[in-house]
């Protein structure tokens, strides 16, 4: 009996060697989020345990920091670690999971709206009457996300900030120390920015320049800005939706966007060589952008990456020019960008996996 409690609780222990995968996963409209590890020595991929969501996921954003409850929020270690998982959900809530509990039950920290009856079912506009109707978006609150969160970005120099980007054009930034279910000012997100005019899809924070935010938005624009002070900002029109972004680790200045851009034909002009029923990638340098943004932005360089929509970029930060995407096409594409040589820069595609789905997305922790 011994022995079988020992192989369990070998089974069940995750050591300093696995690699761990973090996967959300929507079947027969229950959604729940499997947690696979990675033996390298034995070459085995399995789902170590998955936990159940109440809500539909579309973001994830794996951090360290261990956020404040009800409980802990007065005694909270702001010092210590963990494993945790925050999943931007369709309703307008931030969940944080603790990855390190086997068979937990509720998240440990949940930033949100405090009023469930502020949904983000969108309101029609008019009377009625007419054929066609638009749907204006919900009055933003500057405490919460009134739509979905669709993406997530968490400050790995200052551990207790979290961005987030919504459907509600606004980008939120929370402090995990504080009680997300406390009333008044101690609650909520700390600053709110709306720069953009339509859904934000992306943000992610500057390793390098640990307060600058870096955000992709329906509206066909990125903004770069000091979360300090975001009027200050600059940016680029890139003449489309963005998908993804993706800041260079080999450069504090430049950055990658992924857009689809079969809608905007009128636009081919910014994208020589480059047909716009494709998959775009475009790379820009922020020294570069302008504080206005009445004109398309030149890129450094663009690359048509897949057939239809790109849904992903990842930049390698341990090997320099090497750039994967996943893209609605099915494909996982590895490049590589050689620029050794100033006045011509070398693109070619090191290799392409047909995975088998839907779409792909990718996520380095």
């Amino acid at each position: 009996m011994k022995d079988e409690d020992d192989d369990e609780r070998d089974e069940l222990e995750v050591y300093p060697t696995d690699n761990l995968i973090v996967v959300a996963k929507t079947q027969d409209e229950i959604s729940q989020l499997e947690i696979y590890v990675y033996d390298q020595s034995q070459e085995n991929l399995f789902v170590h345990h998955d936990l159940m969501l109440p809500n539909f996921p579309l973001c994830l954003e794996w951090l360290d920091f261990p956020p404040a409850t009800s409980s802990s929020a007065i005694n909270s270690n702001t010092s210590g670690f963990g494993n945790y998982i925050a999943v931007g959900t369709l309703d307008p809530e931030i969940e944080i999971w603790s990855l390190d509990v086997l068979e937990a039950m509720y998240p440990t920290s949940i930033l949100g709206r405090p009023d469930v009856t502020k949904a983000h079912v969108p309101v029609p506009s008019g009377t009625g009457k007419k054929k066609k109707k638009k749907s204006k978006h919900r009055q933003t609150e500057t405490a919460y996300h009134v739509d979905a969160v669709l993406g997530l970005s968490w400050n790995k120099t200052q551990r207790n900030l979290l961005a987030s980007a919504s459907a509600d054009r606004t980008v939120k930034l929370w402090d995990l120390t504080r009680d997300p279910a406390s009333q008044g000012d101690g609650s909520g997100a700390i600053r709110s920015f709306d720069l953009h005019k339509d859904k934000v899809q992306a943000v992610q924070w500057n390793e390098k320049e640990p307060t600058v935010l870096l955000s992709g938005s329906y509206d066909r624009t990125v903004r770069t800005f000091d979360s300090r002070a975001p009027t200050t900002g600059v940016g680029a029109v890139v003449g489309s939706d963005v998908e993804a972004l993706k800041w260079d680790p080999w450069d504090p200045y430049g950055f990658y966007v992924r857009i689809y851009c079969s809608h905007f034909s009128s636009f081919s002009y910014a994208f020589p060589q480059v047909s716009l029923e494709n998959g775009i990638v475009l790379n820009f340098d922020v020294r570069t952008l302008p504080s206005d943004l009445e004109n398309p932005s030149q890129p450094k360089f663009t690359l048509a990456a897949h057939d239809g929509a790109a849904s992903a970029i990842d930049v390698n930060p341990h090997l320099k020019g090497c750039i994967v995407t996943g893209g609605t096409d099915k494909l996982v594409k590895v490049w590589n960008i050689n620029d050794e040589d100033k006045n011509k820069r070398n693109i070619s595609l090191v290799t392409s996996r047909d995975l088998g789905v839907v779409s792909v997305k990718l996520h380095s922790f």
